[in-house]
């Protein structure tokens, strides 16, 4: 457990970094960039991101750059911050890890399907290439699943990635790999929950994690409904396996007719009565929102280090997503209006 001077540093820590974090006024300004570049150039010299940014040409660096330079704060974050409650610290850094150990081989998935693996470039933040078991040489030569395979040998991914090993000249399950590891992720974290948080503290971890993945499943069954007009067993197999909504309306969404039909079935469930009130929104949007808001009342509200250092931890991803949406939607020459329309903190300043 924290001492209380820890716990207090912690809270302090975290709470005045929250006050740093970008304004309305400078994600409108971002908006406008009409270049990685420009979008470099003005988060170097007009927030403070200057610090992760000091020795970067912003006239030079490229997205993908830019990308891994501003995970790499997230990480120097969470060290920081961890210094001060090294527990906290611990364990939060092994979710950011396991979790951007995940995004990176979800990615080489994507390659390996494409068949354009040459040219394939693995970037990486400087505290994950420090930390990870993966073999970060071997996968940027990869080739075939193999390949992949040999990279992960010494991770605990190895044996769930092998399992979906496809037949000749057949495409790999993404989805399927995509759910056995976000499924081993999830459970892992619920099993350190349990293990040392108790109390207030606990519960409100779990709050955290569940409403994402309560509506990160609603996402998905609307998904599979609009996109893929899936059966019911398609749809189960499309769920991870982690629900706080009661097993009858789980069955209903599922064998909905409509996506009419899911939203009015999830407006009766805990969750939706919860979380979905008043949403004008992209329904695809809805978790990585409401999980912002969460944390952001967290962050003012809750008494345990834990709890807020998580919080924070979680607000600035949400903020580094929606600069990576400005650069992805720079890069497809959207308008600044479409743009917006796809960031998460903007409504929330």
């Amino acid at each position: 457990m924290l001492s209380s001077l820890s716990s207090n540093a912690v809270l302090a820590r975290a709470r005045t970094r929250f006050g740093r974090r970008l304004t309305e006024q400078n994600f409108n300004d971002l908006l406008v960039c009409k270049s990685t570049q420009e979008v470099a150039y003005y988060l170097k010299n007009r927030t403070y991101y200057n610090s992760i940014l000091a020795d970067v040409s912003e006239n030079e660096v490229t997205r993908a750059q830019l990308e891994v330079l501003l995970k790499q704060s997230l990480f120097e974050d969470c060290a920081s911050l961890g210094r001060y409650g090294s527990s906290v610290g611990e364990h939060m850094s092994e979710y950011l890890i396991r979790r951007s150990e995940i995004e990176q081989i979800m990615h080489s998935l994507i390659v390996l399907n494409s068949g354009k693996t040459d040219g394939y470039t693995v970037y990486m933040p400087e505290y994950l290439l420090s930390r990870t078991k993966i073999d970060v040489e071997a996968l940027g030569h990869m080739k075939t699943f193999n390949d992949l395979l040999k990279a992960l040998a010494n991770t605990p991914y190895r044996k769930i990635v092998e399992s979906f090993k496809p037949e000749d000249g057949e495409l790999l399950d993404y989805t399927g790999i995509e759910n056995a590891l976000y499924t081993y992720l999830y459970k892992d974290t619920f099993r350190m929950i349990s293990k040392y948080y108790k109390g207030e503290a606990a519960a409100q971890l779990r709050e955290i994690f569940n409403s994402y993945l309560d509506l990160d499943n609603y996402v998905r069954i609307v998904r599979m409904k609009t996109f893929y007009k899936a059966p019911p067993e398609a749809i189960r197999g499309a769920l991870l396996p982690f629900s706080t909504i009661k097993k009858d309306f789980m069955e209903k969404l599922i064998k909905a007719r409509d996506i009419q039909e899911v939203q009015e079935i999830m407006a009766k469930t805990r969750p939706g009565k919860r979380y979905l009130k008043n949403q004008e929104q992209f329904e695809e949007d809805i978790p990585m929102k409401t999980q912002y808001d969460i944390c952001r009342h967290n962050i003012h509200f809750s008494t345990h280090a834990s709890v807020v250092m998580l919080s924070y931890i979680f607000v600035k991803q949400a903020e580094i997503s929606d600069i990576t949406n400005i650069l992805e939607g720079i890069r497809y020459e959207l308008p600044a209006s479409k743009i917006a329309k796809l960031l998460t903190i903007v409504n929330f300043q």
